[in-house]
């Protein structure tokens, strides 16, 4: 089975940054795992976002902190939005 690449925005750079810092890395890294080996896999649960996410998905890394993503069917692509609480800007 084709894996699809992984991309992120300079936004989620930063925010994996936050997440090392914060003991989250390990959780987060698994979640990538699951969706770049497939990006709608359920479990672990995902959620389709609306408004200005409208398009991406979201899935926890715990309580507070989320990793949202878009998903390129026609390129077999993810794009990482955010690996942090999406609520702060």
């Amino acid at each position: 089975m084709v894996s699809w690449e992984i991309v992120y925005t300079k936004q989620a750079k930063k925010d994996a940054k936050k997440l090392a810092h914060s003991g989250l890395k390990k959780n987060a890294k698994e979640l990538l795992e699951v969706i770049e080996e497939n990006p709608y896999q359920n479990p672990p649960a995902y959620e389709k976002l609306t408004g200005d996410l409208s398009g991406a998905y979201s899935r926890r890394i715990n309580i507070q902190h989320r990793l949202v993503y878009q998903v390129i069917e026609e390129i077999k692509t993810i794009k990482i939005i955010r690996m942090w609480t999406h609520y702060e800007k």
